[in-house]
C-alpha cells in the first residue's frame, strides 16, 4: 500500500533533517554498544542492547552526533542565513558544552559521593544506595560524534 504524498508521514520520512537526526542517533548508539563490547568483553548482549537503547556517555557522543546532524542538514536545506540554522547551531553548541562540561563535572561529583557513601556505609553499618554516575564525554568522544553527525547529514542532504 503506497503512502499518499499528502499523508503527514510521507513528508517526515523524506525530510533530510529528520532522517539525518534519526540515523545519526541510532548509528552513534550502535557504535557505542559495539565499542563497549569490544573494550569490555565481559559485557553481555543484554548490556550492549541497554547501551544501544538507553545509556549515555562513551564513544562516540550520540548527543553531539544528533545536534550536529540537525544543524548541518538544516544548513543544507535552508541555508546558513536561515533562522532555523542559527537556532540549531546554537542548540548544538549548548548540547556539546553540556556533554563536555556540566555532565562530566556531575559524574565526577557522583563518583566522589558514591565513594564517600560506601565508606560511610561500611564504617557505620548504614545502607548506601549509589547514585548514577553519568560521566559525560571526553573531547575525543564529542569530536567523533560531531563528525559522525556531520557526515550523516551530508549524506542525507546530498544523496
Amino acid at each position: 500500500m503506497a503512502v499518499s504524498p499528502h499523508h503527514p508521514g510521507a513528508t517526515l520520512f523524506s525530510n533530510p533533517v529528520f532522517l539525518s537526526a534519526v540515523f545519526s542517533l541510532l548509528l552513534a548508539q550502535f557504535v557505542k554498544a559495539i565499542v563497549n563490547l569490544l573494550r569490555l568483553p565481559k559485557h553481555s548482549l543484554r548490556e550492549a542492547l541497554l547501551t544501544f537503547a538507553w545509556k549515555t556517555g562513551g564513544m562516540p557522543s550520540s548527543h553531539s552526533a544528533l545536534a550536529v546532524s540537525i544543524s548541518t542538514s538544516i544548513a543544507f536545506k535552508d541555508g546558513l542565513n536561515s533562522d532555523f540554522f542559527v537556532l540549531s547551531a546554537f542548540f548544538a553548541l549548548v548540547v556539546i558544552r553540556d556533554a563536555l562540561g556540566v555532565r562530566h563535572s556531575s559524574g565526577i561529583q557522583a563518583r566522589t559521593l558514591n565513594t564517600l557513601g560506601r565508606k560511610y556505609s561500611q564504617r557505620f553499618d548504614e545502607p548506601w544506595i549509589p547514585i548514577k554516575e553519568v560521566m559525560g564525554h571526553t573531547p575525543s568522544q564529542v569530536f567523533v560524534g560531531s563528525l559522525l553527525g556531520f557526515f550523516i547529514a551530508l549524506a542525507f542532504s546530498t544523496l
